[in-house]
């Protein structure tokens, strides 16, 4: 039997668990070298991007529940061609996500472990991600609730620690870089040195689709609102306090894409086994943002295969409502995933993980055209006033649209960035003709 019943905060705490990965906790450092300061109002401003779409997300999903959803929505709105393009793309992006954190959790675990291969910590950390997945929806609820409580406790620990920082409470035992980023030095890169950071930092926001997806499980439908809400005021809040005291304890000048910054913020105050306690946080980070990715894209499969734009045996369900064929389809693709990420050089690696990023904010550019386009349909089908509201409107979509594109764009002026937005629209150019192909075989 199908295990549903989720209630509004534990949705809350599975988007957490989803979207605050190893992105942020080591990511940043790209990001803030890239805009240096600025990074803080790129925060702000992709928060409100991705409240945008997920206010979009809601209303679409208060109005007319799918278990596909945004890939559904994307099918009603522009014809089968658009849901079997957003539903690939989306697969295909959780996939290179997925690998990447798997990378980078074998890499951190071999800190610990210098002289074990890297495969042999992918091998049990892909199992073990699989294993927590195939325990049903309830478990794995309780098991990411877990992983966000964490996370979220380690963020708050920081910003009070910085804090006390902040009102000389405790003093650094090293010499310390440490500055306030005045007004004179938000921008030194300039402009173009934000614009080219937010493709990253919309990155960190990666995840978002996980609690449309799950959003078919709540107990009460209408409560996705407030769960987005509470969700991404909360994250923002914390991103930019988090970000903003790793910059005056260590200063941008000090922070770098190799170490993480809250680490580097923090060796100045010489805390005992602060290495050792920020790579387990990194590590719980990073496998709670891949089993989330595996449980969001799983399900999509499962939606393509009821719409019959993939296998139709993948939507199988076992008795505690896990699609096990579609996460054996996507175990696969993982394994050939992780191991070119092995084979090529490290480069590369970045251009894909970089290309799966892009590729997940532009399935939101499709959120938002889906969601205009039901909008005005239903605004012209039905005047009932007992409809459904959310804080959504068409102004805003529009605004979302604008802010998506001009962070795509700012990833022309980056080069390793560049290279990743070309693999994510060759990607994308195979997933538009494979739509072509099925759409022509349905039609005949």
């Amino acid at each position: 039997m199908h295990e549903k019943g989720l209630t509004w905060w534990q949705l809350a705490l599975i988007g957490i668990g989803s979207i605050i990965g190893a992105g942020f906790f080591l990511g940043t450092g790209l990001s803030i070298r890239i805009a240096g300061p600025s990074v803080l109002i790129g925060y702000v401003i992709a928060g409100v991007a991705t409240f945008i779409v997920f206010a979009s997300l809601a209303q679409m999903t208060a109005n007319d529940p799918q278990s596909g959803s945004f890939r559904a929505y994307a099918r009603i709105a522009f014809g089968r061609s658009a849901g079997f393009l957003s539903g690939w793309v989306y697969w295909l992006s959780g996939v290179l996500i997925m690998s990447s954190e798997i990378v980078a959790l074998s890499t951190f675990t071999e800190y610990w472990f210098p002289n074990v291969p890297l495969g042999v910590f992918a091998i049990a950390y892909a199992a073990l991600g699989f294993g927590i997945n195939f325990l049903g929806v309830r478990n794995f609820s309780q098991v990411e609730s877990a992983f966000a409580i964490v996370k979220l406790a380690i963020l708050v620990g920081f910003i009070l620690f910085g804090a006390l920082f902040i009102f000389g409470a405790i003093h650094p035992t090293a010499a310390s870089a440490a500055a306030s980023p005045g007004v004179h030095t938000w921008f030194p890169h300039g402009v173009k040195g934000l614009w080219s950071a937010m493709v990253i930092i919309f990155f960190s926001f990666g995840g978002i689709e996980v609690v449309g997806v799950t959003a078919s499980e709540l107990k009460r439908k209408e409560d996705i609102v407030k769960t987005g809400t509470v969700l991404l005021v909360s994250l923002v809040l914390v991103y930019v306090l988090a970000l903003y005291l790793v910059l005056r304890m260590a200063g941008w000048r000090g922070l770098n894409e190799e170490t993480s910054p809250f680490v580097t913020a923090l060796s100045a105050f010489s805390i005992p086994y602060m290495d050792s306690i920020f790579n387990l946080v990194i590590i719980s980070a990073a496998f709670s943002t891949m089993v989330g990715a595996l449980f969001s894209i799983s399900r999509i499969i499962v939606s393509l295969a009821e719409d019959g734009d993939a296998p139709r045996g993948l939507a199988a369900l076992n008795r505690r409502g896990v699609a096990w064929k579609s996460l054996l389809l996507t175990a696969a693709a993982l394994a050939v995933s992780i191991g070119c990420s092995y084979v090529l050089p490290n480069t590369m690696y970045e251009y894909v993980t970089t290309s799966a990023g892009v590729m997940l904010i532009l399935n939101w550019i499709l959120i938002l055209a889906s969601y205009l386009k039901l909008q005005g349909r239903s605004d012209e089908q039905s005047k009932k006033p007992t409809r459904r509201r959310t804080i959504a409107s068409p102004a805003a979509a529009y605004v979302g649209i604008a802010l998506i594109l001009i962070a795509i764009s700012g990833a022309l002026l980056h080069g390793n960035e560049r290279v990743g937005l070309g693999i994510s629209a060759a990607l994308i150019i195979i997933v538009a003709l494979a739509s072509r192909l099925v759409a022509a075989k349905h039609r005949h």
